[in-house]
């Protein structure tokens, strides 16, 4: 029952915000592309700050992070040399759970994140089971060889996730079947697999 309330309280999410964050979400979004309640069909104009909000909230669901996580990375992309917004997808890119994701190790952000914290995951050889953990460029990431053979990852290393996941990005390189991957590079905002005008993030947290 309790992963049933989450997978309905992550379909209603989805439609407040406009965006499919898990495969389910996505298909019923797309018999009922209305937001939900009673106005969910009707035209309302939003403020200003309503629509910075909305933007700030839609990366932040996208990634599954608190707020106080988002507005830390903020504080950090605000103060390295670039365009603040811009360097705010990236280094919330660079998170463990997100490049798990990436690399179709799991199905969405929630069980990449699980995967994470339930120590299934290696960087470099050694267990990191901290979902925020900054993968850097050089590291290799692998699925731990004692989980390899349970059935969530013998699924994943047969591709099945990458129906509903983006293309791999770039900056990754990955070895599905070896359940592995490595971060070659910094990812740059406009490969990054999210919806998201930082422009209206950046007004947001400027105001």
């Amino acid at each position: 029952m309790a992963s049933g309330n989450k997978s309905r309280k992550m379909v209603r999410q989805s439609r407040a915000l406009g965006i499919a964050l898990t495969p389910k979400a996505e298909r019923y979004m797309q018999r009922r592309p209305y937001r939900p309640g009673e106005h969910g069909r009707g035209r309302t104009k939003d403020s200003d700050y309503s629509v910075r909000l909305k933007e700030k909230q839609r990366l932040r669901a996208q990634y599954g992070i608190r707020e106080s996580q988002m507005r830390k990375v903020w504080n950090e992309a605000r103060r390295e040399d670039g365009l603040a917004g811009e360097n705010l997808v990236e280094l919330l890119e660079m998170r463990l759970d997100a490049l798990v994701l990436r690399a179709g190790f799991a199905r969405t952000i929630l069980q990449a994140r699980q995967v994470v914290s339930h120590s299934h995951i290696l960087v470099d050889g050694k267990k990191v089971n901290l979902p925020s953990y900054r993968v850097k460029p050089g590291q290799v990431v692998q699925v731990k060889p004692k989980s390899q053979a349970s059935p969530q990852f013998m699924v994943a290393a047969q591709g099945a996730h990458r129906d509903v996941l983006p293309k791999v990005p770039e900056y990754l390189d990955v070895d599905l079947e070896k359940l592995k991957f490595s971060l070659s590079r910094r990812p740059k905002r406009s490969e990054v697999p999210v919806e998201a005008n930082v422009q209206l993030i950046v007004e947001y947290y400027s105001r």
